[in-house]
């Protein structure tokens, strides 16, 4: 080296010094600097937002046009029997429409007077109550299920739990913060929607495809489980005794055979009364006929069996 124009470096020009951690600041710039970014672009298709705008339940903000190519794709991959979870771009939120809501934006007008239908760039998102700037300057909310949007601090001071624009009811649950970026406020979005979820609900609040059916089938299999514990606690069943069928007189038609059949019927129980007679009979010549009394005066090789009188013992 050397003697060629060029230059040697040294050790203290080669090893740089470790890289210092961003401050405060650096950190809330590159923050702003993102929420600017995802305010002004449609964070599946990374083009300039335009209206009609949606958002799921973690409060990102999609074009509608791009969700439904979204949601076209994802069927044909699924009908080809491509694996579509590695390119799902909105993290499994989107599956449906029913997984997203119509974000009701009040634009304001340009100087010029036009209106919206262009690039969100060239739009002003208000809110309709305090007049301010929707954006990365203010935190914004949009509720479910109308999907009006206002400024935070306006819906924290509005009376009751009714909607300004449309007087709809709705619960402090589904106040959506619009692109969240503190960690509670994700993890609040993220347990309502698994709460709607273990209800058979979606993002707006309509019913899950395919809810009833799973229910139907935990329920049957909560049945199923239930009875083969019972089968299992109480052990083999055993095969009930068949019971001869007893035809019966009155279920004749024909008097004359109804009359043969009460006759053969009441023979047959006579038989059976004077078998059981006959044996209750038998049974009694097993016992002695004598008082008890009588009995324990008898020592046991005697007892059950009749002594002459005359007999010596």
């Amino acid at each position: 080296m050397g003697n060629d124009g060029g230059s040697i470096p040294t050790r203290r020009e080669l090893v740089k010094e470790a890289a210092k951690d961003p401050s405060s600041t650096q950190v809330k710039e590159v923050q702003t600097e993102k929420l600017e970014h995802y305010w002004s672009h449609c964070a599946l298709s990374q083009k300039p937002l335009s209206l009609p705008i949606v958002s799921d339940s973690t409060g990102n903000l999609y074009n509608k046009d791009a969700v439904l190519e979204h949601l076209l794709s994802a069927g044909k991959q699924s009908q080809d029997g491509m694996n579509i979870a590695g390119n799902d771009r909105t993290a499994g939120t989107i599956k449906s429409l029913k997984d997203v809501v119509q974000v009701q934006f009040d634009v304001d007008e340009r100087e010029d007077g036009d209106k919206s239908s262009k690039p969100n760039d060239s739009l002003r998102l208000v809110c309709p109550v305090s007049g301010k700037r929707l954006g990365p300057g203010v935190k914004a909310v949009y509720l479910v299920p109308c999907g009006h949007a206002f400024a935070e601090s306006a819906v924290r001071e509005m009376p009751g739990e009714q909607c300004l624009q449309c007087n709809e009811p709705y619960s402090v649950d589904n106040v959506i913060l619009i692109l969240p970026t503190s960690t509670p406020e994700k993890d609040r979005l993220r347990d309502r929607l698994s709460r709607l979820q273990s209800t058979g609900l979606t993002h707006s609040l309509k019913k899950a495809s395919g809810s009833g059916k799973k229910r139907k089938k935990d329920v049957v299999k909560k049945e199923e489980e239930t009875r083969n514990v019972a089968d299992v606690t109480a052990g083999p069943d055993l095969p009930p005794k068949e019971e001869a069928a007893v035809p019966s007189s009155k279920a004749i038609r024909n008097e004359g055979t109804a009359s043969l059949t009460a006759k053969v019927l009441a023979e047959q129980d006579d038989r059976n009364k004077r078998r059981k007679v006959a044996q209750n009979e038998n049974l009694k010549t097993l016992f002695s006929s004598s008082d008890g009394m009588a009995g324990k005066q008898k020592d046991f090789m005697t007892r059950g069996f009749t002594i002459p009188a005359g007999a010596k013992r």
